[in-house]
């Protein structure tokens, strides 16, 4: 079931916060942190795990729930806690959806925190509305992801004679049909629901920076049935015709073992992938990770951000709870700690990733996510839940979905069906 914000918003209070002060003024109690998220395995469940050993470290109780799933499975747990007057000290939750679910619940006013931290200044524009967005901190991004990463399988590169990534959409389709011919799977992306939805993102990010802002950013109706869009479910086709054809409903990490042997060429996916090819005892030397193909010719990175969203509890164990885990997230050792064992580039602005405990992928994408500042060219993921609330996301998966495993689906068609998906749920 789709969580909707009119579903929130009846019999629920508007939203309020404490107004936290420094660190002497929080109540005086062993720090204990309620916790629920959708991080149950992999790397993202190694690195709250080892979050929560920190906070202990520091003499707090960490209680994490797991709500294994799609982010939809997660929020329908918090809010049936929440409806239930038992809401986490801190849950998973990011973009937009933000400001939608701090009308249902009070939050916690981190401004205090933030200011002492001087955190503000440390992390990406971007990012700051959306984690204030009634002017107060309310939430903090944690790490930051490139959803336009491009993995390359080397022993794959070297059966064919490729010595570089493509640069462009119409070098990529040849180096693919290439692979084919050869007897290699060119794509080795999976085949679900958020999958689906990222490889239109990264196709069309990769064609037009600034007919993706428009589409699948702003919503604009022009944008959505654009030229550029059309061209975008076009390279979106080939992505399907490359893929494995038994993937359906499978996740992409199924393939990495092939991946790895040079059997399947490519891999288009989030910076999160290096975490997982390293807890599964991949070499990422085996690796070129690299940009997908821009055909502008200019750096683009569309950012997906882990963040946590603090609920306002009564209790002084959870609030002074709250206080150690906001203190930790934003500390830089934290955070380098987080991405070292994910894969992802830390928030703060001001971490050296020069040294040997990063990977030349995550320097790449930190590069390239600063160069993109620069000129304007950073996107917000349609897929996580970056650029949309849950319920428009869903839609929009929902048509891109079953195009990408329905080949009798014209990319024509496509564009008017999400065009279409995007009318209905905006209501």
């Amino acid at each position: 079931m789709l969580v909707r914000r009119r579903d929130f918003l009846a019999g629920t209070a508007g939203a309020a916060a404490i107004a936290g002060a420094s660190g002497a003024a929080w109540p005086q109690a062993k720090p204990r942190v309620t916790f629920i998220s959708q991080w149950s395995s992999g790397s993202d469940g190694a690195a709250i795990s080892g979050l929560g050993k920190r906070l202990e470290e520091e003499g707090g109780i960490w209680q994490h729930s797991p709500v294994p799933g799609f982010t939809t499975e997660m929020m329908n747990k918090l809010r049936a806690d929440i409806i239930a007057g038992n809401p986490p000290a801190a849950s998973q939750l990011k973009g937009p959806e933000i400001a939608v679910w701090s009308k249902i619940a009070p939050t916690v006013n981190l401004d205090p925190l933030v200011e002492a931290a001087g955190y503000e200044k440390l992390i990406p524009g971007e990012l700051i509305g959306l984690h204030k967005p009634q002017g107060h901190w309310i939430a903090l991004p944690m790490q930051v992801y490139r959803t336009t990463t491009l993995f390359m399988s080397r022993p794959a590169m070297k059966k064919v004679g490729a010595t570089k990534a493509p640069a462009t959409w119409a070098e990529f389709n040849e180096l693919a049909a290439t692979m084919k011919a050869a007897g290699i799977t060119p794509v080795a992306n999976g085949g679900i629901r958020w999958d689906d939805g990222m490889k239109l993102e990264i196709a069309l990010s990769g064609i037009n920076c600034e007919a993706y802002r428009a589409a699948l950013m702003k919503l604009d109706p022009k944008a959505l049935k654009s030229a550029e869009m059309l061209e975008a479910f076009a390279q979106l086709r080939k992505f399907a015709n490359w893929v494995d054809p038994a993937i359906a409903a499978q996740h992409y990490s199924v393939n990495l073992p092939k991946f790895l042997k040079g059997e399947m060429g490519m891999l288009m996916m989030g910076g999160w992938a290096q975490g997982v090819i390293k807890n599964l005892g991949g070499n990422l030397d085996d690796v070129l990770i690299t940009s997908v193909p821009q055909n502008e010719g200019k750096p683009v990175f569309v950012l997906n951000a882990d963040s946590m969203i603090f609920w306002q509890r009564k209790e002084a164990d959870l609030t002074a709870g709250q206080q150690l885990l906001a203190k930790l997230m934003m500390q830089k050792d934290v955070q380098e700690k987080y991405s070292q064992t994910t894969g992802s580039i830390p928030v703060r602005t001001d971490v050296d990733l020069s040294g040997p405990a990063w990977t030349d992928g995550q320097r790449e994408a930190s590069t390239v996510l600063n160069e993109a500042f620069k000129s304007k060219r950073v996107l917000l993921s349609l897929a996580h839940n970056m650029a949309q609330t849950n319920p428009i996301t869903a839609a929009m998966i929902d048509v891109l979905t079953e195009y990408v495993h329905n080949d009798k689906v014209t990319p024509e068609q496509g564009v008017q069906r999400l065009a279409a998906a995007v009318d209905t749920a905006r209501g």
